[in-house]
């Protein structure tokens, strides 16, 4: 095994190690166009297997990192992969480190919580509960605000606060008997400085 590839062998055991078990890490000899080792092996690919590589010289053409790109496993899982060049002391690519993240079990979980979240199911708010909730429509005012001026209620610096108040104000946000007190629990400060930065 070529001295440059052989360097890469720990990293690739760390990377499988600590993304494991949804991680296999293969890493190729490009001439001799061979798995020379692999981590944690879910392929059913084994050392001496061969890398299944085109013609060395289109190989030399690659990116030195390339992907990530999709891949199937033998059963079925869709992994997320991605291929970095080995190159040795003469800058000759020689090998490859590639590492094949299964994410079958994250597509499950995004689909349920996508089934959750989706605002296609989610019907209007009915009229006689929210026709006179105010602190409904602070609460959409504010991160309303917040996005938009691409901010978190927990980074809000005090030129921030100040800036977030006055724009609540002039939309008329305060206009509810008790607004001056949730927004200043809301946003963290106190009634009196929310009184002095509208003063």
């Amino acid at each position: 095994m070529k001295k440059a590839i052989k360097s890469f062998l720990p990293t690739a055991e760390a990377i499988q190690r600590l993304l494991h078990p949804h991680a296999e890490v293969v890493v190729h000899d490009m001439k001799l166009n061979q798995i020379v080792a692999i981590f944690h092996p879910f392929s059913k690919r084994r050392v001496g297997d061969s890398s299944l590589f085109t013609k060395e010289e289109e190989m030399a053409r690659l990116e030195d990192c390339v992907g990530p790109y999709e891949k199937t496993n033998w059963d079925g899982r869709k992994l997320k992969s991605v291929s970095s060049v080995i190159r040795d002391e003469k800058n000759k690519s020689v090998g490859m480190l590639c590492i094949n993240l299964d994410i079958s079990q994250l597509e499950k979980f995004n689909a349920l919580i996508t089934t959750f979240i989706s605002s296609e199911k989610f019907s209007s708010q009915p009229a006689p509960l929210f026709e006179d909730d105010w602190q409904e429509r602070i609460n959409t005012y504010v991160h309303a605000y917040l996005i938009e001026h691409h901010l978190t209620l927990e980074s809000l610096a005090r030129s921030e606060k100040k800036e977030l108040i006055k724009h609540l104000n002039e939309i008329g946000a305060f206009s509810a008997k008790n607004a001056a007190l949730y927004i200043a629990q809301i946003i963290g400060v106190s009634r009196a400085t929310i009184y002095n930065y509208l003063a």
